[in-house]
């Protein structure tokens, strides 16, 4: 008789498992999912209830045929997927592969890979959960159904390769609208007036002006703070109120998801997917020695700050032994979860704060220990004594006005001693620049020194940052912690949005399908109804309602206003939406159109008139045709057909092209030195120093190669492309041309496996 079966998704959680049940159990892995709907068709039968069509994913055999052979004749098998909907989905599609007369299947939760946790789960299985599958089926019936409606829809009104998503989508709409908030702002004028003061005793300070005839003030330009200037330079200030007060300041709770994604955006520089990747790396197992992989945090997909009493009383020994008794709680603090949490899972915490980052740190990439540092330093201080903070703020008159005066200190610093959270941080050094208060009293009459107005301008809403996206999506219920890092993925692989400095913004293709989608799909791609369904997807799952009842009551407005958009939405190959501007050649209204190399200004008056323009945004969204520029001509001779080449500007900055275009396709890039083989790419080797250049083998086949051969040998046959990869970090991607997806920008790092069309 066979072993029994563990069936796992990640083949680096085989190895953790197989290190303490290898004697006893066989381990195999699924490599994430093994069926899903077909890819070329839509797999829904709508009429029969929306039932699916799951067939085995494409190169998915082996994983299959491997599975198959481990279960061999096991009267058991333990379906260990992740403890989510997805890893659910995955368990039961390995069931339905694995189905045999008298096999028993059990589900195992792993929300920890430590020795106790495996074997406390292994000896206590539990059901497959229909509801929770059905949840993670209805979100993909529903995902399915909006993306291939409506994505044929854009190929025929827009152009062809583009496509919906419906919480995608809907985060295409937060984006543009923000930054058309951005383009409507008008900047406001406003003052500000500070009294730079002595007291008796040192050290001077200052004070705002905040209020007069205890109203709030508004100073709303320079002659208005020039009348108060007059009016405050012969008076007297006196001191009318002092208050002093000690405030404690509790720690956050552990790290869900969402946070966690946040502060790693903002502190260590990572993507949502970053993020998620090394907390994945974390989770699975890590080696802490010869032979003992070992799970170093809890699972890394949660909305609960939930922790086992276990782990915070350990917490409490650590902080005993490291800080003393002062820092450390009476008993252990546990945090209050949101209304809307799923509390599936723990709070992400290490799994034992005995594993310090001193101690793994010789086992971890600095990815790794970077972001474990920040798990385990938030945890250890979530159970860590208060701080407590000195606030002293004075109020000060001068005849009808009233001045403010602030400053704070530490009196103990508690928790942040350990961890601040980059909010602490900022508050932080905000309270040592502001000025430390004289001893004041009321009644005490002080020395003005002098008087300080500032212009002011308000500003305008920022845009999103990968972390207040992510906030963002959060608070307003779009996607789960799961969906959060593949959803700031999606929408640049789709080309709506781009990340500048930093910032997403959206570009004219993201505008031109959001106006269009909006428009026609009002309620569908609205933020309130998108969350809503998200609701319903998490009351399917604690089987409050059924699947087939959400996914009718969607599918029947939704099909009344796809049936109205094949008629009604402007097509932008045909009409194309209309401008204010006209045609500077018939004077008829100019429209927007886009075509196989993107959107362009085109007269209404076609064929008659034949006036076209590329175009460009201003700050404010007013649209300002781009007259053509004749291509700059170079001394450079193209290798492979003899015509001149000409300098051009390109995606990817500026390059040289055969002037026998389309005839001749050849183009070589052109380096920041102005090197004309250069890349723009840096080496990618430590401490090289060198760039990366195109070059020739002594075939004649192109390779790029670093240029301080022969000191460094570093070199790739693929184009290097000057984009950092969004997916792992990467400094740069590549180009690839194959017969088979024909030209496509990926990543090199095999762990990573970003790709997109170039």
């Amino acid at each position: 008789m066979t072993k029994p079966l563990v069936v796992v998704e990640s083949p680096t959680k085989v190895r953790t498992l197989k290190n303490y049940l290898g004697k006893d159990y066989n381990i195999a892995a699924t490599v994430g999912h093994i069926k899903d709907l077909p890819q070329k068709e839509m797999g829904i039968n709508i009429e029969d209830g929306f039932k699916p069509k799951y067939s085995n994913i494409p190169g998915k055999q082996k994983v299959i045929t491997s599975l198959k052979k481990a279960a061999g004749d096991a009267s058991d098998v333990y379906l260990a997927a992740d403890p989510d909907r997805e890893g659910e989905a995955i368990a039961w599609h390995a069931a339905e592969i694995l189905k045999k007369k008298g096999r028993k299947f059990h589900r195992v939760l792993f929300h920890e890979l430590t020795k106790n946790a495996i074997h406390a789960a292994i000896a206590a299985p539990e059901e497959l959960n229909r509801n929770k599958y059905e949840a993670q089926q209805a979100r993909r019936i529903l995902d399915r159904l909006v993306g291939y409606e409506i994505s044929p829809l854009l190929w025929r009104k827009v152009k062809s390769g583009l496509s919906a998503g419906r919480v995608q989508s809907v985060t295409v709409r937060i984006i543009c609208e923000r930054e058309r908030k951005i383009q409507a702002f008008t900047p406001e004028e406003y003052w500000s007036i500070t009294a730079h003061l002595e007291s008796p005793g040192p050290p001077p300070f200052t004070a705002k002006l905040v209020k007069k005839d205890g109203k709030k003030i508004k100073i709303p330009d320079e002659k208005t703070s020039a009348s108060i200037l007059d009016e405050l330079s012969d008076g007297s200030f006196v001191v009318s109120k002092v208050q002093k007060k000690t405030v404690k300041k509790n720690p956050l709770p552990p790290f869900i998801t969402s946070k966690l994604q946040q502060e790693a955006i903002r502190k260590l520089r990572f993507s949502a997917r970053k993020t998620m990747l090394v907390a994945q790396q974390l989770y699975e197992g890590i080696d802490l020695g010869p032979g003992e992989p070992v799970g170093l945090i809890t699972y890394m997909r949660t909305d609960s700050t939930r922790i086992a009493k276990e782990a915070a009383h350990e917490a409490l020994l650590l902080i005993r032994e490291r800080f003393g008794e002062k820092y450390t709680l009476d008993k252990p603090r546990f945090f209050k979860n949101r209304k809307k949490a799923q509390d599936a899972h723990e709070a992400i915490r290490p799994t034992s704060v005995y594993h310090t980052p001193e101690k793994v740190a010789p086992y971890l990439s600095e990815d790794q220990l970077n972001l474990y540092r920040l798990i385990w330093e938030r945890f250890m201080a979530s159970q860590m004594k208060e701080a407590l903070i000195n606030k002293n703020s004075v109020a000060i008159k001068a005849g009808s006005y009233l001045f403010n005066a602030g400053g704070s200190s530490v009196l103990f610093p508690g928790f942040m001693a350990l961890y601040m959270s980059v909010d602490e941080e900022i508050e932080s050094e905000k309270g040592k620049k502001k000025d430390h208060l004289p001893d004041l009293s009321e009644g005490m009459a002080l020395k003005l020194n002098r008087l300080e107005p500032k212009q002011h301008f308000t500003m305008p809403p920022p845009r999103f940052s990968e972390a207040s996206l992510v906030k963002e999506l959060e608070e307003n219920g779009i996607g789960r912690p799961s969906t959060y890092a593949t959803i700031l993925a999606v929408i640049r692989e789709k080309g709506y949005v781009d990340l500048v400095k930093g910032y997403f913004m959206p570009n004219e293709l993201g505008f031109i399908v959001n106006d269009l989608l909006v428009k026609s799909f009002p309620d569908l791609f609205d933020v309130d109804f998108t969350a809503k369904m998200e609701d319903h997807l998490d009351r399917v799952e604690a089987a409050e309602v059924d699947s087939l009842d959400i996914l009718t009551r969607f599918y029947d407005p939704f099909k009344k206003e796809l049936d109205t958009a094949l008629k009604d939405m402007l097509s932008l190959k045909a009409v194309g939406v209309p401008t204010n501007l006209n045609c500077p050649q018939c004077n008829k209204r100019l429209h927007i159109k886009v075509g196989k190399n993107g959107h362009f200004l085109a007269c209404s008056g076609y064929p008659q008139c034949t006036y076209s323009r590329n175009y460009i945004r201003d700050e404010k969204g007013e649209i300002h045709p781009v007259e053509p520029v004749d291509d700059e001509s170079s001394d450079q001779i193209c290798e492979k057909c003899g015509r001149a080449m000409v300098i051009k500007q390109g995606k990817y900055g500026t390059f040289l092209a055969c002037s026998g275009y389309p005839d001749c396709k050849n183009t070589l890039s052109l380096g920041s030195n102005g090197d004309e083989s250069g890349t723009g790419v840096n080496c990618p080797e430590k401490d090289c120093g060198g760039a990366l250049v195109q070059k020739k083998s002594r075939r004649g086949k192109i390779f790029y190669g670093c240029n301080r051969y022969p000191d460094c040998k570093f070199a790739v046959w693929d184009k290097p492309i000057p984009k950092e990869c969004p997916q792992c970090g990467a400094k740069f991607l590549v180009e690839k041309t194959t017969k088979r997806d024909g030209t496509f920008v990926n990543c090199l790092t095999k762990e990573c496996g970003y790709r997109e069309k170039a």
